[in-house]
């Protein structure tokens, strides 16, 4: 399957908001390491997501989202958050990679990636940066499309155990196409 990927509007975010909702509460229930601790409140994903729908709004943000041909099921999402200071303007944050449980291991997180680096080049972004929890499997895939493991930071959040853990920092500069 190949799928549908495009980059949502505020307004086109605005109403998937029941899909983004349990987008994000499947990766929280699966254990997956994006900022939220399991049981996540409704509440909570409500005003998580109302606030990357500003900030697409407000032209900070890129929310980009997977589907199967001519469905509006949503499988996947990726978000590219956008430096804003004048000095900064080249790079950006690759954040919440969220790939439904239903829809893994089928290369999707790898094309939404390779999506999400085309639309950063296209807004001049050459310099991306994320951090996942070290010794996650995303790991693999960062390395494998040439992301940079810059170093870890020990103790950085809380994770799903109730433990401290240790974030991998990662980035990769882009080149023309």
């Amino acid at each position: 399957m190949t799928p549908l990927i495009t980059s949502l509007s505020a307004a086109e975010a605005q109403a998937l908001l029941p899909q983004l909702h349990e987008l994000l509460h499947d990766a929280v229930d699966s254990g997956a390491s994006v900022g939220f601790l399991p049981p996540l409140p409704a509440a909570e994903s409500q005003d998580y997501w109302q606030s990357v729908i500003n900030a697409v709004e407000d032209g900070h943000r890129v929310l980009l989202v997977a589907r199967p041909p001519g469905s509006d099921d949503l499988l996947a999402t990726v978000q590219l958050d956008l430096a804003t200071r004048p000095n900064s303007l080249l790079r950006a944050e690759v954040s919440k990679l969220l790939v439904h449980r239903r829809a893994r291991r089928q290369g999707l997180a790898r094309q939404l990636l390779v999506a999400l680096e085309d639309h950063a080049r296209t807004l001049g972004r050459t310099t991306l940066v994320l951090d996942t929890r070290l010794g996650d499997i995303a790991e693999q895939l960062y390395q494998s499309i040439g992301y940079v493991f810059v170093g870890a930071i020990p103790a950085y959040f809380i994770n799903f155990d109730g433990q401290p853990h240790a974030t991998a920092v990662y980035y990769k500069l882009l080149t023309a196409k």
